[in-house]
């Protein structure tokens, strides 16, 4: 028969193998920390790599989407335009300012003088916004005389604007000698104080009339390709364009009608320094 043990007895036995246990559990943790604490003396410091605070403009691209890049005029009403909206969604506006001379007073977007009618508006809603704005003028001077004369009218109504580029949009054979007339009104522009001048034109149009892009700061050529509204088509050129109106049937949130869409030119490896340099800088929206 086995001897019956004494509750007192068995409370000792047991608080005896805890305090056993509680010692090596401390001594255990205090070995395992000696450990570590050497261990760290022997690893290596790495250096880390310095880190530019500017980043390049490749970095940047490689972060920044561009978006589509709009041209409006006279023929876009301001009040069909929610501003606000068609803020959100562009990365740049280019501005009809001059529609050209001899305008008739049967026309709807500009004035007789050829001072486009919604200009003003246009400009100063997107500026206020935050939004890049750059102008243009519709050239149908019939002489030298006459295209500086336009250059001086278009100047003399953007330039309070302060826009990032000046562009000449030729499309029409007005003289005999358009290269002539399209160097007057650039160079009219250049001695008013436009330090940045840009050519829209065609390039079946361009070759036809034999007109030289030597002298100007951009080039901006229209090819729709099949014209659906999207980006279907590059320009078939070997010149150099930074600029690609890609088609007149476009959409845009906050306008319900077409309108005209632009790229930075496909062919362009760095597009965030072209859009720089059209623009200045990105909108303050983006």
């Amino acid at each position: 028969m086995r001897r019956k043990l004494k509750p007192i007895v068995v409370l000792i036995f047991f608080s005896l193998i805890t305090l056993v246990m509680g010692v090596a559990y401390l001594k255990e943790r205090q070995l395992d920390k000696q450990v570590l604490q050497q261990a760290s003396q022997t690893i290596p410091i790495a250096s880390l790599p310095s880190i530019n605070p500017a980043p390049s403009s490749s970095a940047e691209e490689d972060i920044v989407e561009l978006k589509p890049i709009i041209d409006v005029s006279g023929w876009q009403l301001p009040s069909d335009m929610d501003y606000d909206t068609v803020s959100q969604h562009v990365s740049g506006v280019i501005v009809r300012v001059y529609g050209g001379s001899k305008i008739t007073k049967n026309n709807n977007a500009s004035h007789t003088t050829g001072i486009d009618k919604s200009y003003k508006t246009h400009i100063t809603e997107f500026q206020k916004r935050g939004i890049p704005v750059a102008v243009y003028a519709y050239a149908l001077g019939t002489s030298e005389k006459e295209m500086r004369e336009e250059a001086r009218e278009f100047y003399k109504a953007a330039s309070p604007y302060k826009p990032t580029f000046y562009w000449v949009d030729i499309e029409e054979e007005t003289m005999s000698n358009m290269d002539q007339g399209v160097k007057a009104f650039r160079d009219e522009l250049k001695k008013l104080g436009a330090e940045n001048v840009g050519l829209y034109i065609g390039t079946y149009f361009m070759t036809e009339q034999q007109i030289s892009i030597d002298g100007f700061d951009a080039i901006w050529i229209p090819t729709y390709g099949g014209n659906t509204g999207y980006y279907d088509a590059a320009p078939q050129t070997d010149i150099e364009y930074h600029l690609h109106q890609y088609t007149d049937r476009g959409w845009i949130a906050g306008f319900n009608h077409d309108v005209d869409m632009n790229q930075i030119a496909p062919t362009q490896e760095n597009k965030l320094a072209i859009f720089k340099k059209l623009f200045g800088s990105l909108p303050s929206t983006n």
